[in-house]
């Protein structure tokens, strides 16, 4: 560790949960990093996690009783498992196995370490660990976002070569990854006292009470931005057209309709926001006249819509950008570089995001995005297949540079 980093958790109360992977002899060099910091380190494993490194081990290197079990809790005058809780700044599960993920994100509690998981209303950081099959597998991956979606911080693992011999994503992530996660979420996360406005979803223009005009946007990469900006810290507010998801935890939502809608609450929102990512698709037209009466199809063999066009919502607000950060999206079928060169130039953007919306395997409907994020001096840094969460740390980080040379 570097000593300018030092008693970074000094004063801090942390709770380290070990479960039985192999990457529990880890555990140790987290211990001694945490007490190193100035940590008052607390440590819960399971049985399982004794098989790979002895409890004196983690009770020597913490200078405090390792807890095993719940009776080895009962001599307390209070609940042990609630004490344990109540007493943390910060808990940390590392390595987290497969099972316990699992249990985590159903709400079971058949042991000191799960029960203690659901007592817990500090922070919460996982790392995850396990071999790569499983760690492709679908329920793992609804777990793991299940436990995102509420609050919970988690060190994605690194590819390598596994215990068991095969290559793969699975290996716990390294030390300082895991420090630097717990360090953010005890500081409340990188982007703490910044404001970010961000809008998702499709716009519906109305042709009449039934009809309407509209796009495929699923509001997917919009959510994962605002759910990873609040987690990070951020004071997020959500403008969001009609979407079938919910609001993320930590984030305040306001619902629109059209692109009119959308325009008025980004002008009022954006006098209190630092930041502005731009990730709605706002429809272009709109009907000039809306039908009060649903329009019949009997006796007419062609329909003739007039159309407007509607406002250009990162247009219309650049005049207040000073001191802002702006992000745009450039969702492109050709020319997909070139078109976002010329819009980050056209609407005096910070940062934009171009991707190719024509690809099936990606885009509006997906869970995953391919795209890439140039900044406003050309710089361009190109993201193959990822989920649409993973990419918005991505894009939150080139943002966040971005932000403190401003």
């Amino acid at each position: 560790m570097n000593e300018g980093k030092d008693q970074r958790f000094q004063g801090r109360k942390v709770l380290l949960g070990v479960t039985g992977g192999i990457g529990a002899y880890k555990a140790a060099e987290m211990v001694r990093a945490f007490v190193k910091e100035g940590a008052d380190v607390s440590v819960v494993m399971t049985q399982n996690a004794t098989r790979f490194i002895s409890p004196l081990t983690m009770g020597t290197l913490s200078k405090n009783l390792v807890a095993l079990d719940m009776f080895s809790l009962t001599e307390e005058t209070s609940i042990g498992h609630i004490e344990l809780a109540q007493a943390a700044d910060v808990f940390v599960v590392a390595p987290a196995t497969a099972n316990y993920i699992g249990k985590a994100a159903r709400g079971i509690a058949d042991d000191l370490l799960t029960t203690v998981s659901l007592a817990i209303r500090c922070p919460m950081v996982i790392a995850p660990a396990m071999n790569s099959r499983m760690w492709s597998h679908p329920a793992v991956s609804e777990n793991i976002e299940t436990l995102r979606s509420r609050g919970t911080t988690v060190v994605l693992p690194e590819e390598g070569e596994l215990a068991c011999g095969e290559e793969g994503p699975g290996r716990l992530a390294g030390l300082e990854r895991i420090v630097e996660a717990v360090v953010e979420s005890l500081s409340g996360g990188d982007l703490g006292g910044i404001r970010i406005l961000v809008t998702a979803g499709p716009t519906r223009e109305p042709v009449d009470p039934v009809r309407f005009l509209g796009n495929r946007s699923s509001g997917k990469m919009g959510y994962a931005l605002a759910e990873a900006a609040a987690r990070r810290g951020g004071d997020v507010t959500l403008i969001s057209g009609p979407v079938e998801l919910a609001a993320p935890p930590m984030v305040s939502r306001i619902s629109i309709t059209t692109g009119q809608e959308m325009f008025s609450e980004v002008k009022e929102a954006l006098a209190r926001s630092d930041w502005l990512i731009m990730a709605a698709a706002v429809a272009d037209f709109r009907p000039v006249r809306t039908n009060k009466e649903k329009i019949k199809k009997e006796g007419q063999d062609s329909l003739i819509l007039e159309l407007s066009r509607n406002p250009d919502i990162l247009g219309e607000v650049s005049p207040l950008k000073a001191g802002r950060l702006f992000v745009g999206f450039a969702a492109e079928t050709e020319n997909v570089i070139a078109q976002a060169k010329k819009k980050i130039r056209k609407k005096g953007l910070d940062l934009i995001i171009a991707n190719d919306v024509s690809r099936e395997d990606t885009g509006f409907h997906s869970d995953d995005n391919i795209g890439t994020i140039i900044d406003t001096n050309g710089n361009m840094e190109h993201l193959p297949k990822m989920s649409k969460r993973v990419m918005a740390e991505k894009i939150l980080d080139s943002a966040l540079k971005l932000w403190l040379k401003k």
